[in-house]
């Protein structure tokens, strides 16, 4: 086991002695479950691309940063770990909530016998997770991937399969070609009555012996359950009370069944990690690894006005992005995800989004301007594309010259911002068409700019066309892979006032950005060397001011400290501090639910006012969580004097649970300050998205997909702790899909009401199309609202469960002591029958070159592949993907003549059991492979 992956999965293993409960609810828990399962995965993924890429694939110590270092292949740069523990945390985010969401539903669970029902909600999952991954959308895969690990690992525990004496994971359980069978059924008794409720095995002795597969029943309102039934068990389930008493669950470890309980732990890791195998055959490496978080964080990500007056504004926007992807290629810095909207009048979009820089320099070079008049624009419709297709916590920004057309998109792009933590930055020009420059503009046209701006951590920077270039250092800035910002705050109408920010010693490439107009202010370092806002070289850092913004760069001596920036001004004005570190945090506002299995569930609307605030916040730096301590937690008003300390609770893994009695009544963001203990120096980190508190709450479940040309009904809730009333309901998509909801819902005072959202995919929907759903509901008067974000998924019905076939033709292996010196070939043919095609092949595991033709036999497409590879690379892994996501590989491993050479053909999952016909291929293979080495030695002697 590396380092790295040991040490993160003891840490999570560390503060519990519970399983198979959400997160929150102990150490050893389906958040465990998963964890162990994807980092052990993710690690195997990373050293078959380093081994492919022909480098060295060695963390050189036990954080996920070294871990991300090693996995991107370059030691240029810094690296953050934050976008990678916040997908973990989706993940387990959605691991956690099918107990609060699906408490009843007894598939979601496998209880009361439903197994036929579970696998299948297991094969859609998996199905809408490749097709997903498939189209790039890959939040909403792994929201997929953590419901469907929960129902998974469940089978395990709440199922008699250990108790059976299996000591394998139920493939069948993700192959929907094979069937689930031998199950009890209802009027077929399984268990013994158990008075104490604590039985080692209550099974009954027929059920052991004809090996018949039950799982318990669950009462969660009525104790009733068919006669003879085992029951779930715990004081949760009512049923566990009528014969026969007790229960099978080996959620928890007891003294009577810690064995079985084990064991329950282990399978689930080990289903989890066949799952995952599946899914990464259907992906590809570099897909896989994006899912689960591994990829350079710095997104490129532009919103682009193209109408008439804006052809200056698209050079220099063409300009700064060949600048980022020509300086920053092959470090970690270069952008893993390049991201483009142009919007115009009356049109918008289309998103295009790639990961492939040269493919954006083409569409960027495609762009220009043309078209549109003296009247607003679509920005915000372009800008809530780029939201919900980027990645979370992207910086966005976005060039324009004209006020917003779409201003009813206001609330919306509000919640996507607060949904995803994305910071959105406007650069507006002036003098660009007549009667529109920002000067003839009212200010007030321009106000929505202004708020989302300052929702979201960024900035508004108004400059003229010929002093662009100069405002466009902010982007280059912001292209990196370990951003974090130390200070955040906003002032209108300003004041005078001194702001104090603690820079560590890890905190490199400083830099301060204060926004305004007609400021006066002075920077002071640890020292009490002072530098004015006129001073535009000093002895503190370099200033550029350019329109409204300053951007002062620190010079990199003598940083670390106590700084202040002393504000002399009453105009408004917004001040920023970022710079590079690898300790940073990532957080979601939580709240507990109870039930079976209590835990912590996020929320996806702001925190309900009247009562604490919950977060969940998880820390992370160069040498892991375990060398950072966390001393204060606060929520602080950016543009107030509120400061509201939260109580820390450790849960481990560098996980906190973090409680604020006194929430701000303003807009506030999260303020942490910690020690570094391997430097014994302090810290201090901020969030950007700006949080406020509301009376009303929205929630919704998602459960299962779309499917083109149906309808897709979800029932939303909507409750209120204030006045009752008129509730004015809005929802968006983001694909312009049809929908019919009600356009208000009655309240009474603290009560709630029930709507349906309808929405109708149409039939030519392309399978994997993610589609992002914003509610939002609005008091009387407009003085309150909250919304909730949901992530949905259209997939067409698969039909197609028949892996392709690999089959091994030939093998040529003549291999010296010195491999560096000699190479071996393989020749593979693939088909897939009378499946949906093949969409593609690549080498999963190996350092060759592969290159393949097609050829037609009769009335079956044959893709011949040649696989080449150095002896010094003695296994190869080539995976077959279908279009239905089928995954079907060949392996095979040439060895030294200590180790018997053996060659494999897999259909995935590469850990189910060989059917009789692949035994037989199998022989075959090996005899080759015999006769092969025999030719090979032969001719050597001779």
């Amino acid at each position: 086991m590396p380092p790295t992956f040991a040490t993160i999965v003891l840490a999570l293993l560390l503060s519990g002695a519970q399983a198979f409960v959400p997160i929150g609810g102990g150490s050893s828990t389906h958040v465990t479950i998963t964890g162990n399962a994807a980092l052990k995965k993710i690690t195997e993924v990373c050293r078959a691309v380093a081994e492919a890429e022909g480098r060295e694939f060695n963390p050189t110590g036990s954080s996920a940063e070294e871990l991300l270092r090693a996995c991107l292949g370059t030691a240029t740069g810094e690296v953050s770990a934050g976008k990678f523990r916040a997908a973990l945390n989706e993940i387990y985010m959605q691991n956690g909530l099918v107990d609060r969401d699906f408490m009843t539903s007894n598939p979601h669970h496998f209880n009361s016998e439903a197994f036929a029902e579970g696998r299948n909600l297991i094969t859609q999952g998996v199905a809408s997770i490749k097709a997903g991954i498939r189209e790039g959308n890959f939040q909403s895969a792994r929201e997929t991937l953590g419901r469907v690990c929960h129902t998974l690992q469940d089978f395990y525990s709440h199922s008699n399969w250990v108790e059976l004496g299996n000591t394998a994971p139920y493939v069948n359980l993700i192959r929907p070609d094979l069937p689930v069978g031998n199950i009890a059924d209802i009027n077929t008794p399984t268990c013994s009555d158990c008075a104490s409720g604590s039985c080692p095995n209550p099974l009954l002795p027929s059920i052991i012996a004809e090996k018949k597969l039950t799982s318990g029943y669950v009462g969660i309102t009525s104790s009733s359950k068919p006669a003879g039934k085992c029951s779930h068990g715990g004081p949760s389930d009512l049923s566990s009370s009528q014969h026969p008493r007790g229960g099978i669950s080996k959620d928890e470890r007891r003294t009577d069944n810690a064995a079985f309980h084990n064991a329950a732990v282990s399978l689930a890791t080990e289903a989890t990690l066949e799952l995952l195998e599946d899914i990464r055959g259907a992906a590809g490496n570099y897909d896989f690894l994006r899912l689960m978080g591994i990829a350079r964080s710095a997104v490129l990500c532009f919103v682009i006005d193209t109408t008439g007056s804006m052809a200056d504004d698209i050079a220099e926007a063409k300009r700064v992005a060949y600048n980022i992807i020509d300086s920053k290629k092959g470090t970690q810095d270069e952008p893993s995800e390049y991201i483009l909207v142009p919007f115009n009048d009356p049109s918008f979009g289309p998103l295009i989004r790639t990961t492939d820089p040269e493919v954006m320099k083409s569409e960027i070079s495609k762009l220009g301007a043309k078209g549109g008049g003296d009247t607003p624009e679509m920005c915000l419709s372009g800008l809530q594309l780029a939201l919900t297709g980027a990645p979370p916590t992207s910086h966005i920004y976005v060039f324009t010259d004209a006020p917003a057309k779409d201003i009813d998109l206001e609330r919306t792009i509000i919640a996507l911002i607060r949904s995803t933590k994305s910071t959105v930055s406007f650069l507006l020009t002036s003098r660009g068409r007549r009667r529109r420059a920002l000067e003839v503009i009212p200010r007030s046209a321009f106000r929505v700019y202004y708020d989302a701006a300052l929702a979201s951590g960024g900035q508004v920077i108004e400059v003229t066309k010929s002093s662009l270039p100069q405002a466009t250092d902010i982007i280059v800035d912001t292209s990196t892979s370990a951003l974090v910002t130390i200070l955040q705050r906003a002032r209108n109408p300003g004041q005078t006032e001194s702001f104090p920010f603690f820079l560590d010693s890890s905190v490199s490439n400083v830099t301060i950005y204060i926004t305004g107009n007609n400021l006066k202010f002075t920077l002071i370092n640890p020292s009490g060397v002072t530098q004015s806002g006129t001073v535009l070289q000093g002895p503190l850092g370099s200033i550029q001011v350019v329109g409204n913004l300053w951007r002062i760069r620190l010079n990199s001596s003598n940083q670390t400290g106590m700084w202040q920036i002393s504000m002399e001004t009453t105009q408004a004005y917004t001040i920023k501090v970022t710079g590079q570190s690898a300790i940073t945090f990532v957080y979601d506002f939580v709240e507990e639910f109870k039930g079976p299995h209590p835990g912590y569930a996020s929320l996806s609307g702001q925190p309900q006012a009247g009562l604490p605030a919950t977060l969940l916040l998880t820390v992370t730096g160069q040498k892991g969580p375990e060398s950072l301590k966390v001393q204060e937690v606060h929520l602080v008003e950016v543009s107030g004097a509120h400061v509201s300390k939260g109580t820390i609770k450790e849960v481990g893994g560098g996980d906190l649970l973090v409680t604020v009695t006194e929430v701000p009544g303003g807009e506030f963001v999260v303020l942490l300050q910690g020690e570094d203990t391997t430097s014994s120096t302090l810290f201090q980190r901020q969030s950007t998205t700006q949080i406020s508190r509301s009376k009303v709450t929205v929630k919704a479940v998602v459960d299962g997909t779309m499917l083109p040309g149906q309808q897709y009904k979800l029932p939303f809730t909507v409750t209120t702790n204030g006045t009752g009333g008129n509730y004015v309901i809005r929802a968006r998509n983001d694909r312009s899909i049809p929908m019919d909801f009600p356009k208000s819902l009655s309240l009474g005072s603290g009560g709630s009401a029930n709507g349906t959202i309808t929405l109708t995919p149409p039939s030519n929907t392309l399978s994997g199309t993610d589609v992002t759903l914003t509610v939002e509901a609005e008091g009387p008067g407009s003085a309150d609202s909250n919304y909730v974000v949901l992530r949905l998924l259209v997939v067409a019905k698969v039909t197609d469960f028949t892996p392709p076939v690999c089959e091994i033709v030939s093998v040529k292996a003549n291999c010296s002591a010195d491999c560096t010196l000699t190479t071996w070939d393989l020749s593979v043919n693939i088909t897939d029958g009378n499946g949906t095609g093949i969409q593609d092949v690549s080498v999963q595991q190996g350092g060759g070159n592969f290159t393949m033709n097609t050829t037609e036999e009769g009335d079956v497409t044959v893709i011949q592949g040649a696989y080449t590879a150095s002896c010094c690379s003695p296994d190869v892994t080539i995976a077959a993907v279908d279009k239905a996501g089928n995954v079907g590989k060949c392996f095979y491993s040439i060895r030294p003549p200590t180790t018997t050479t053996t060659a494999t053909l897999v259909t995935t999952p590469s850990a189910g059991p060989p059917s009789l016909s692949l035994s037989v291929t199998l022989w075959i293979c090996l005899l080759v492979s015999m006769l092969t080495t025999a030719r090979d030695i032969l001719s050597l002697s001779l």
